[in-house]
């Protein structure tokens, strides 16, 4: 307990008494009565060999129970270990480097660390570190090759992450590092880390290429990574047809279906090979394991085909795209639970475009906005 707050009162002996109230607060000062502690206990590294001066090797952490004036910042000290200094410890508590290790010289060291608060008198605790020298990377790292398709609408991209690099070593110790060439960072960003794909607002609509690299501190490997940006038009959402897919999640879609089922697609509702097939959105029927498709076909003159003329299409060409991926419905108007017949049914589509759902896998993502289909009576 850091403190009290008393309320004391004093009574005099007349008639009547009186009496008055003050209030003390007592402070209990800290006492630098515990010592540092070391989170794990003891601590085990590796090093590759060959790594320049200064890599880090690991991270300590330290706590104190103690209020903060005698706790950090901490004292870190090299006890023992390090009799030929080859290893250093930064005030933050970060173990780096101070040569370039050679595993064919040694392959392990034992560290005692000290750690003393900043308390008076101080306390001090200790870990031991184990250190590893291994042999240094033999293997380049692998990546998988991304193609990106964003969909939206005119001038309205919010941005955000698009999709993930996958990429893989043989070697288990080595630590994979992410770069974007320099002159494309006005537009999109790499994660260092994690090889996620970060995409800048505004992006016009276009095909972009990707410099991305992926590095294991000795072997460099480039990345194939195509960005497709299709813009949406606002006639596009007057023309659209929903398919909805039984039984898919949206990767298990985009990973495996998507290609096939737009070829097949476009072999069943495209009148002349110039027309456009445009998939607008994906998005999970809520409260089932059912997918929804938007899509819209536009002509090679610039219009669009009407819903009505696409669903005959569809409708004729159900078991080929079957053959792909099992269909429940297409849908043009959706009037369930409406008393109105279809011909007094009204539809319409409302895109929210700064609210985008990523679909990632490994080898294609899927970026498109969320929809809302609303529906009323115009009886």
């Amino acid at each position: 307990i850091s403190g009290y707050s008393l309320v004391v009162q004093a009574r005099d002996s007349g008639t009547p008494p009186l009496s008055s109230s003050v209030t003390v607060n007592v402070d209990i000062s800290d006492v630098n009565d515990n010592s540092p502690v070391f989170t794990p206990a003891n601590y085990t590294a590796v090093i590759q060999e060959n790594k320049p001066v200064g890599t880090s090797i690991l991270q300590l952490v330290v706590t104190d129970k103690d209020s903060f004036h005698n706790g950090p910042p901490f004292t870190f000290t090299i006890l023992t270990g390090n009799e030929e200094e080859e290893f250093t410890v930064d005030p933050h508590g970060v173990l780096r480097s101070a040569v370039i290790f050679k595993h064919m010289v040694s392959t392990e060291y034992v560290l005692c660390v000290q750690a003393k608060d900043s308390g008076k008198p101080q306390q001090v605790s200790h870990t031991y570190v184990q250190v590893r020298v291994i042999e240094e990377s033999i293997h380049k790292p692998t990546a998988i090759p991304l193609e990106i398709f964003i969909v939206t609408m005119e001038d309205d991209f919010p941005g955000g992450v698009i999709g993930k690099i996958h990429a893989t070593d043989q070697d288990v110790y080595d630590v994979l590092t992410y770069t974007l060439k320099s002159e494309q960072k006005s537009l999109f960003k790499v994660n260092s880390h994690d090889g996620k794909i970060i995409a800048l607002g505004g992006l016009d609509n276009g095909k972009y290429i990707l410099n991305v690299s992926v590095s294991d501190g000795r072997f460099q490997v480039p990345i194939d990574v195509v960005v497709h940006v299709e813009q949406l038009l606002q006639e596009m959402l007057q023309n659209t047809v929903t398919i909805r897919f039984e039984n898919v999640s949206p990767e298990d879609f985009v990973g495996l279906h998507m290609h096939g089922f737009r070829r097949t697609l476009r072999n069943a509702v495209l009148s002349q090979k110039q027309d456009s097939l445009h998939i607008i959105s994906i998005q999970p029927v809520a409260g089932s394991s059912q997918l929804d498709m938007l899509f819209a076909v536009q002509m090679h003159s610039g219009g669009f085909y009407k819903p009505a003329y696409l669903i005959q299409k569809l409708t004729n060409a159900r078991r080929h795209l079957e053959n792909v991926i099992r269909i429940s419905a297409i849908l043009e108007k959706n009037c369930s639970g409406l008393d109105c017949q279809e011909q007094h049914c009204e539809q319409s589509l409302s895109i929210d475009s700064h609210s985008l759902m990523t679909y990632s896998t490994a080898r294609i993502s899927f970026v498109c906005p969320r929809f809302y289909r609303n529906v009323r009576c115009m009886c």
